[in-house]
């Protein structure tokens, strides 16, 4: 019972798919939170979210480095091994009428599963175009940031800001930008129309929308 049990709690973690797709990406090498955040395209917040979850369950753990900066990594990888029996032999004893109507709902199922599968991969296309053009918008802020941002970090700022808005404490954890630097770039942003504060959170003006 409890391999079952434990079984289930890593099918639960796995059962988000930015979860599996930080995991993925940890596999590579060990990443900051914005690093996370810019490559999967996730807001800031999302990521922190998922990042203190798996940390809880022990399945990422972190350090911070010389520029007290925290990156992740695996401490424990996930390999999950499922296998199905056969209907017939898990059932043996039973009525035909109960095998067969078990088996006509498992193939209600299968093509359930085919029409999720479908309409998924439909997503997936619209979302790679999605990606791409935001990579390319990303790009172009990063080639012309001069004109918009003072330094790099005000850009990074409000990349973060532009997934949702955040409060102070979430958008020094979302950049590592320190405290005192963060809200320097915060008054510069305010004074310069860029940012609006409400119920202590900050958004980005023009983005989101009451």
């Amino acid at each position: 019972m409890e391999d079952l049990a434990e079984v289930a709690r890593l099918l639960d973690i796995l059962g988000n798919r930015n979860r599996r797709r930080i995991i993925g990406l940890l596999r590579q090498k060990p990443c900051f939170v914005t690093e996370i955040s810019e490559t999967l395209m996730i807001s800031p917040k999302a990521v922190i979210e998922h990042l203190h979850l798996m940390e809880r369950e022990e399945i990422l753990s972190c350090q911070t480095d010389d520029r007290r900066r925290k990156y992740y990594y695996l401490a424990n990888d996930i390999l999950v091994d499922v296998s199905l029996r056969s209907l017939q032999s898990a059932m043996t004893g039973h009525e035909d009428v109960t095998v067969n109507s078990a088996a006509g709902r498992t193939r209600e199922a299968v093509v359930m599963l085919a029409k999720m599968v479908q309409a998924h991969d439909q997503l997936v296309v619209h979302l790679e175009q999605l990606n791409h053009d935001i990579d390319t918008k990303l790009a172009d802020l990063a080639r012309n940031h001069n004109d918009l941002f003072r330094s790099e970090r005000e850009l990074s700022v409000a990349i973060a800001l532009s997934h949702e808005p955040l409060t102070p404490a979430e958008l020094a954890e979302a950049t590592e930008c320190p405290e005192e630097e963060l809200g320097s770039i915060l008054a510069q942003f305010e004074k310069r129309g860029i940012v609006s504060r409400t119920k202590n959170r900050i958004t980005l003006r023009g983005v989101h929308a009451d």
